[in-house]
């Protein structure tokens, strides 16, 4: 029988137990990656002493779900789920037990799991593996099967639809055929589970390596459209023409894109998901026309900005924070940039302030958040080539790569003289205007932001005599 190495601070936890008389397993996902030869510092234990029982031995308890039979135990810094074997009857409400009752043995508990893979245990005194429903059989063959029949294991919690598809784009996993018909057959319960559910596995399909795979299965089965019918919109949303942009739809090429979008944002889905939805308003925008040769030819005028309100609305239903919803759709808005060598320095630094997020803007604070952005931009940038064919190699090599190389260089050089790119970086402010005749009030606004245009074209002028100059002859010549 197969056994896995427990790690120290479990055997040492494990002591507690077994001077108490009672037994723990390690269970579910842990156990799960651990066959798989992969580390995890996630753990969640499974013990036939009751929740009260477990507090009595362990000095540090949090009954975090005592209700359902589990507590949070601190032990050695690791924050650990430790759950009374049990069984569970009835979902009324398609996601949690109308009742729950203590089991006698691990085997019965790990008949209530959801996944074969994940209806396993390790014996935290041996390290011995029970696998009562063929689970690393699965492992190894990478499927995922749920643990007996999959109608009723999806009508009782209906997010287990949503994490069958999320294991598989994480996992690179096939779903067992019934499976994977069970999902389809069993939407409307799936359609009972809160937004905020769905919201947190989506994130994660989007931020998986094979996310391609995850969205493809929720078109497939259903859930998409239903969770985000702006998405499915854009199946059939033709683009290709004899110009040779694009391969795909809008839809697929938005798939590819998400795919291929890089992870390492101040989180790991923003880039994606921008990706994601970075053309979804090219199916409002949409344009049919001829060119002089009488080839056909498709227009998406402004469909960045249709992207961003559409992306936005789905944001604040999927209930993302204010401020991810904000730069997300930021990122999406300015993705049509379209760097030429021709591009004099005032117009990247045009480039520059046109991008430079709003105070507050990111998500998470950064140490510079114009460079950020910037990275983010061109990650996106990436993305988007990528999905018009689905090759990531198009971007090793060629016009693509080098006009990007290009422009990151000649930014590069224009950040490193320190230019004024904002009102706050002018030699002159609005009290020194007020202070030599200038009122208060909007003409102020307006003379500094003509400023900041003068100093834009030329950061010579960034100085507050000559701007001072500049500002007064403004005033008197077109008297605000």
């Amino acid at each position: 029988m197969k056994t896995i190495k427990i790690p120290t601070e479990l055997q040492k936890m494990n002591n507690f137990f077994k001077n108490k008389g009672f037994e723990a397993f390690l269970v579910g996902g842990a156990v799960r990656d651990m066959i798989r030869g992969k580390e995890a510092s996630d753990w969640d234990i499974a013990t036939n002493a009751s929740p009260k029982e477990v507090t009595s031995i362990f000095n540090k308890v949090i009954p975090t779900g005592i209700e359902h039979g589990t507590v949070t135990v601190i032990f050695m810094g690791h924050h650990i789920e430790v759950t009374t074997y049990r069984t569970e009857t009835d979902y009324s409400d398609g996601r949690h037990p109308d009742k729950v009752t203590y089991a006698a043995t691990i085997e019965k508990d790990l008949s209530r799991r959801d996944f074969t893979m994940n209806a396993l245990a390790a014996n935290l005194d041996t390290g011995m593996i029970v696998d009562p429903f063929n689970g690393q059989k699965d492992i190894k063959k990478k499927i995922i099967r749920t643990v007996g029949n999959p109608l009723e294991r999806f009508s009782e919690d209906g997010l287990r639809p949503i994490r069958a598809i999320r294991f598989a784009s994480q996992l690179g996993y096939a779903i067992e055929k019934n499976t994977l018909d069970a999902i389809s057959q069993t939407i409307e319960i799936t359609k009972k589970i809160s937004i905020e559910r769905f919201r947190d596995e989506f994130l994660k399909i989007i931020s998986s390596d094979n996310s391609l795979l995850g969205l493809q299965l929720l078109e497939q089965t259903g859930e998409l459209a239903f969770f985000i019918p702006e998405l499915t919109s854009c199946r059939n949303v033709v683009q290709a023409d004899n110009r040779g942009f694009h391969k795909f739809d809008v839809l697929d090429h938005l798939f590819y894109s998400c795919n291929g979008a890089r992870k390492n944002s101040i989180e790991p889905f923003i880039v994606p998901l921008a990706a994601l939805f970075h053309d979804i308003g090219k199916p409002s925008v949409r344009k049919v026309e001829t060119d002089g040769l009488g080839n056909t030819i498709y227009t998406f005028f402004n469909h960045e900005k249709a992207s961003s309100k559409i992306a936005s609305q789905v944001f604040d239903r999927l209930k993302l924070p204010k401020a991810t919803n904000k730069y997300v759709c930021h990122l999406i808005e300015q993705h049509m940039f379209h760097y030429e060598s021709n591009w004099t320095d005032a117009a990247i630094r045009r480039f520059l302030v046109r991008i430079t997020p709003a105070p507050g803007l990111l998500p998470l604070e950064v140490e510079n958040p114009l460079n950020q952005t910037l990275k983010d931009l061109f990650d996106l940038r990436i993305a988007d080539v990528t999905g018009m064919t689905g090759m990531p190699s198009l971007l090793s090599k060629g016009p693509w790569s080098q006009n990007l190389l290009e422009f990151k260089d000649r930014i590069d050089t224009i950040l490193a003289q320190e230019n004024a790119l904002g009102l706050k970086n002018l030699d002159i402010t609005g009290k020194d205007l007020i202070a030599n005749g200038i009122p208060s009030g909007k003409a102020i606004g307006n003379i500094l932001q003509e400023l900041l245009e003068t100093v834009l074209e030329d950061p010579r002028t960034n100085k507050k005599e000559q701007l001072l100059q500049i500002a007064l002859h403004i005033w008197e010549s077109k008297q605000f």
